[in-house]
């Protein structure tokens, strides 16, 4: 059930858009349409990102034969419908979007896809900056549109919704064959107003439903505090452009207090922004590699820390759960292969693809493609299968008593000395 993309964050709130999402959506998760990014963190005209594929005038004359050549059979099985077919006349454009849908789905992706025009023009509706919603992180590169966590005190966390969960009707409608972008539309909707989602659990034989009232959503992106026996705490709950600067004010409020350690929660952070999460890893990593990008002919771009941060050498632990997804595990993963502090908690979610939307030809629709996928700096591929922490600690499916929490009790021990960490 594990899949992704570039974070990012798709918060289930007016707010965000298609155009507006990142890594992930992450959409967020945020975004939806995850892209390269420039330093400040919008996507580069597709003309420069890839030059290559910006037109077809770079195909060799030999290459644009054999092409020809091996379309032949397609065109063939058009002429025979057009003239044969029992329901005439044929509409050419149904049939030429369906003739793409079917190329795009030979790959067997669920990161790939393709909208025709009347999709792709609703998954870009703009929204009103209103964040309003359930309050999850979603994964709309999955073949279902899938949690990857709820945000605290949401309506997603108090209805029960848990990392993995698949939608696959709303509001009594199936929604299994519809692009999971499209899907965030009809989950989408004011505050006040009620959303009925049937969803399918791993382990569970039948779908179960849930009625959820939207609320307006107020997610800070850092939150900081000085737990007892002086141990500095810091959670971030995205990766948004204001994540890292939160997080750098909040590490120097903390580093007054002279703490003996710092723990780094990233349970349920569905991402963000990859900048951010390069940023965010550089105020504990004091240099080297962040994380390594590959496209599908070989070219990488290797991303490396920055500016020297505030917290390179309070020792550190991390916590991660099968929420965090994306640019959270960027950060994770970094700090684990540098062996800058201890992971705690349970695999994560495995985000590690990258996708990018290309607009076709005379508003003919989009294709969301896969281009790349991004590593560790020690050269790992977490892409459905997660960062596996040093130190697990398991959560029962029959959840904890309010006040419980042995995955940050066990941060704590580790940050006193009472525990030896398993690297």
């Amino acid at each position: 059930m594990k899949s992704n993309a570039w974070k990012i964050i798709l918060i289930l709130a007016l707010a965000i858009g298609l155009t507006g999402l990142a890594f992930t959506s992450g959409v967020a998760l945020g975004y939806v349409a995850p892209r390269f990014f420039t330093d400040s963190g919008e996507a580069p005209p597709l003309e420069l990102a890839f030059p290559q594929i910006a037109s077809g005038d770079d195909i060799a004359p030999d290459n644009k034969a054999d092409r020809q050549e091996l379309i032949a059979p397609f065109w063939e099985a058009w002429d025979i419908l057009q003239n044969q077919y029992v329901d005439q006349p044929l509409d050419d454009n149904t049939l030429m979007r369906g003739a793409i849908r079917g190329l795009v789905d030979s790959l067997e992706d669920p990161h790939t896809s393709y909208m025709d025009p009347d999709e792709y023009l609703q998954a870009n509706l703009p929204l009103n900056g209103e964040y309003e919603g359930i309050g999850a992180w979603v994964d709309s590169e999955a073949e279902y549109l899938t949690i990857i966590a709820t945000m605290p005190g949401s309506p997603a966390e108090a209805a029960g919704l848990k990392s993995g969960d698949w939608v696959v009707a709303v509001d009594g409608e199936d929604v299994t064959s519809m692009d999971p972008s499209l899907v965030i539309r009809r989950v989408l909707g004011p505050a006040g107003t009620s959303v009925r989602l049937s969803i399918r659990r791993e382990g569970l034989p039948s779908p179960f439903e849930v009625e959820i009232i939207r609320q307006k959503i107020d997610l800070p992106s850092v939150e900081s505090e000085m737990l007892e026996d002086n141990i500095a705490y810091v959670r971030l709950l995205t990766f948004g452009a204001d994540t890292a600067g939160d997080l750098k004010r909040a590490l120097k409020e903390l580093l007054r207090e002279d703490p003996v350690g710092l723990i780094l929660d990233l349970r349920g952070n569905g991402g963000g922004f990859l900048n951010s999460a390069v940023d965010v890893a550089s105020e504990f990593i004091p240099e080297g590699v962040i994380l390594i990008e590959r496209l599908g002919d070989g070219e990488e771009k290797i991303y490396q820390a920055r500016s020297r941060g505030s917290a390179t050498e309070i020792e550190l632990v991390v916590l991660i759960n099968g929420g965090t997804a994306s640019a959270s595990e960027i950060v994770a993963g970094a700090i684990q292969d540098h062996a800058r502090g201890t992971v705690v908690g349970e695999t994560s979610f495995g985000k590690g693809s990258v996708q990018n939307w290309v607009e076709l030809a005379d508003n003919e629709g989009a294709i969301r493609v896969t281009i790349a996928r991004w590593y560790t700096p020690d050269d790992r591929l977490i892409h459905g299968i997660g960062l596996s922490p040093d130190v697990e600690v398991l959560i029962p499916e029959s959840g904890l008593d309010e006040g419980e929490d042995p995955q940050l009790d066990q941060a704590i021990e580790i940050l006193l000395g009472e525990a030896v960490p398993n690297r």
